[in-house]
């Protein structure tokens, strides 16, 4: 793990234990930290707490206050921090289910979201049963029980559902028209990858990995080494042709 990150996530820890004494059960890095995939200064710091039970709003605000960018600066471009009660952690739901939800960062807009409710649809309502799956595969253990005990997996009808929503709303993000380079573009189709890999093998892969699975599969190399490439710095791919491929993946994973 990057030195300046495993730094952060025991601060992060030793943070929520002194706002949640006893009732922190766990924590756990998530993302591309917990996919051996994190690039320092393109990569976030992804991060899961479990609690024994529903948080106070005075604990969500303290927990807040003491993680926030000011208070603890992170070295990536942001934190996405996520609570959850250890009951929904294990209980494979697709709903959202957490108790705050915290993004901060020197490159992060700062969003707190104080219960699901407030998670407005538009932003995806998906995101969390499938953090919490590669949580499950692959959830990088900090405080608690090994992720694979403190997260349950989706079921399959519930994966292919959350997936399919994750598909249709990358695909419903602006994009610019022509065959310029659009900025994003390089994400949505290794993200797409990424999908389609755990619906066919059933294992959570980096995008990077992801991308190349889809290549020894059979799918045309070009789009996926060029997405690659960008994420290094280089030119992303178009717009049409990123969304030519994300049309290709949801069709298949729709049709399960």
């Amino acid at each position: 793990m990057d030195p300046a990150v495993r730094d952060y996530l025991s601060a992060l820890v030793a943070t929520a234990r002194a706002v949640l004494g006893d009732d922190l059960v766990g924590a756990y890095a998530a993302g591309s930290v917990a996919l051996d995939a994190y690039r320092p200064g393109r990569s976030d710091v992804d991060a899961a707490l479990v609690c024994a039970a529903a948080l106070d709003d005075g604990s969500k605000r303290a927990l807040v206050a003491g993680l926030r960018h000011e208070a603890l600066p992170c070295p990536a471009r942001g934190l996405e921090l996520v609570v959850y009660r250890r009951e929904v952690a294990r209980s494979g739901t697709p709903e959202p289910g957490f108790e705050v939800e915290l993004n901060t960062g020197a490159r992060m807009a700062f969003r707190v979201t104080w219960s699901p409710g407030e998670r407005p649809a538009g932003d995806g309502r998906f995101w969390y049963g499938l953090d919490r799956s590669i949580l499950h595969q692959g959830g990088y253990r900090l405080l608690g029980p090994p992720a694979a005990e403190a997260f349950a997996d989706l079921s399959p009808a519930d994966l292919r559902t959350l997936l399919v929503d994750a598909l249709r709303w990358w695909l419903d993000r602006p994009t610019p028209a022509g065959d310029a380079p659009a900025p994003g573009a390089e994400d949505a189709v290794l993200g797409a990858a990424r999908a389609l890999v755990r619906l066919r093998h059933g294992v959570w892969l980096p995008k990077d990995a992801a991308g190349r699975r889809l290549v020894a599969d059979g799918w045309p190399a070009d789009l996926v080494d060029r997405s690659i490439a960008a994420r290094a710095g280089g030119p992303p791919p178009s717009g049409p042709a990123a969304r030519a491929f994300q049309r290709r993946v949801l069709a298949e994973v729709a049709a399960g």
